[in-house]
Formats: structure tokens, C-alpha cells, sequence
């Protein structure tokens, strides 16, 4: 299928659709007294653009584990189902992913070498769950490798058709092979390990971690602030200076026009 490149104007429009949802993320929170922070290129966006970063085409929220399985349960009775749904590897068969998406009905956004993937795809903002990883450092890197490990074996019907080494695609082949109920069952049990100690540092275990620390700190996502954000006001990690320099760098710096990239998408549909 043909890259579709998005234009200045649906790329707008994806935007202002994302945006209901992260209201209707925030009013469930509200509603339901659940937690959560906009993260990544989101925050990123608020603190120097007040809005969005112009080039962005997706949105990012974060919620420690328990806080996320609160707001997943809450989707269930409270969110506006004539308008959105909500998926996961528990609800939604075929889906690859470690963490949520919640998506806009009466919309298509498929993403380059996903187009066969067996469920529904809407334009989505993502929803990730953190888990507690060690507080040492030696450890927190084999536990990298092993998350690294799952999120190829959830990758492999993507990875299949997108590498392009032929190694590479036979080896996506393999692990493809690997059922989904014994690949998710190991991913559910090994969530439900980390989680019996608190520690320091936590991480989305299935989206690759910066300055190869392998985690956050947990007190970023646990003390917020509210943020405005395309003039609405979201929950943002309050040390935002601190977070965005971990994770960016010189974060008030726009990177260069080659680096300001946008997903492939071979078909768009909006409202």
C-alpha cells in the first residue's frame, strides 16, 4: 500500500481528535478520582508550544500501574462508547501492544506494515501503564533486555512484514509462532511480579527507555501539576524540568527539520 504523507491540515485535524480524547481521559480521572500525567512529546509540547508539538501526530498519557488499571476498569462503565473505545491485549483480540490505546470511533488511521492487524483502527492516543523496575542499575539492564525480549515477540506480525533483512523477517517469523495467550499470559505474570515491591524507578516495560538508565523515577509521575495544553488544562509531571531533560536533552531546542519526522500512514480518515 501507498505512504500516505499527512498534510498540514490532517495533521491538524488528527490532532483536534486526539484532543477530545484526552478531555475524555482527564474527565474519566476526574469522575473517577484516578491519576494520571500527559508525558512525553505531549509535555514536551505543552511546556514550549503550549500545545502541541507542530509536527506531532500522536499524544501520550501515563499512569503507575495500579492508577492505569483503575482507568481501564472505569473505560468499562464510564467512557462515552458512542465516541471512543478503549483496547488492550485484554479486551481486544490480535492487538500486539504492552500498553492501551484509546480510540475515536468513525475514524481510520492506519499506521505503514499494520494494515492487516485483526482489530479495529482508529485515530488513538496512547495510554501506558508504569511498572516498578529495580532501584540497581545492573539489574534494571537485564530487566531492559528481557522487556526488550517481549515487546519483539509482541512486535513479530509488525516486525514480519516491516524489516527488511531477510534475517531479521525470518526471525519475526518465529517468534509469530509463539501463541498470544502464552506470550501475554508470561507478560501478565511477570507484570504481577514487579509489582509486589514499590521501588524508585519504574517504566513503560514494553517502549524502549532513554539515556539507557532503563527507567523514570516514580516521585515525576506520582507529584503533578495541571498544564495548559491547546488551551485546556491536562495533569503534567510538576518537575517537568527534570523529567523533559532526562528524556530529551535540551528540550527548549527544536531539532533539526530532517528529525521532525511524522508515522507513515497508508490511510487516514477523519470525522
Amino acid at each position: 500500500m501507498n505512504v500516505h504523507h499527512l498534510t498540514d491540515d490532517e495533521l491538524r485535524r488528527v490532532q483536534m481528535i486526539q484532543l477530545e480524547m484526552l478531555k475524555e481521559v482527564d474527565r474519566i480521572c476526574t469522575l473517577c478520582g484516578i491519576h494520571y500525567n500527559i508525558i512525553a512529546g505531549t509535555l514536551l509540547g505543552a511546556v514550549r508550544h503550549k500545545g502541541y508539538i507542530p509536527w506531532d501526530d500522536d499524544a501520550d498519557v501515563a499512569f503507575l500501574r495500579d492508577e492505569y488499571e483503575k482507568f481501564r476498569i472505569a473505560c468499562k462503565t464510564e467512557l462515552d462508547h458512542s465516541r471512543f473505545y478503549f483496547q488492550d491485549h485484554r479486551n481486544t483480540t490480535g492487538y500486539r501492544w504492552g500498553y492501551g490505546k484509546l480510540r475515536r470511533k468513525g475514524t481510520r488511521f492506519l499506521r505503514e506494515h499494520q494494515e492487516h492487524m485483526p482489530y479495529e483502527q482508529g485515530i488513538f492516543i496512547d495510554i501506558f501503564p508504569l511498572d516498578p523496575v529495580s532501584d540497581y542499575k545492573f539489574v534494571r539492564t537485564l530487566q531492559n533486555f528481557h522487556c526488550y525480549c517481549i515487546r519483539k515477540a509482541m512486535w513479530a506480525p509488525v516486525g514480519m512484514i516491516a524489516s527488511k533483512n531477510r534475517f531479521l523477517k525470518g526471525w519475526y517469523k518465529l517468534l509469530n509462532n509463539i501463541p498470544a495467550d502464552v506470550l501475554y499470559g508470561y507478560f501478565n505474570r511477570y507484570v504481577r511480579r514487579l509489582n509486589r515491591k514499590k521501588t524508585r524507578w519504574v517504566r513503560i516495560l514494553t517502549f524502549p527507555t532513554p539515556n539507557k538508565e532503563y527507567g523514570y523515577l516514580r516521585e515525576w509521575y506520582e507529584n503533578s501539576e495541571k498544564i495548559l495544553f491547546e488551551d485546556e488544562i491536562f495533569w503534567g509531571i510538576k518537575n517537568f524540568d527534570a523529567y523533559l531533560s532526562f528524556k530529551f536533552g535540551d528540550y527548549m531546542k527544536l531539532p533539526p527539520i530532517e528529525m521532525r519526522k511524522v508515522h507513515p500512514v497508508t490511510e487516514l480518515q477523519c470525522l
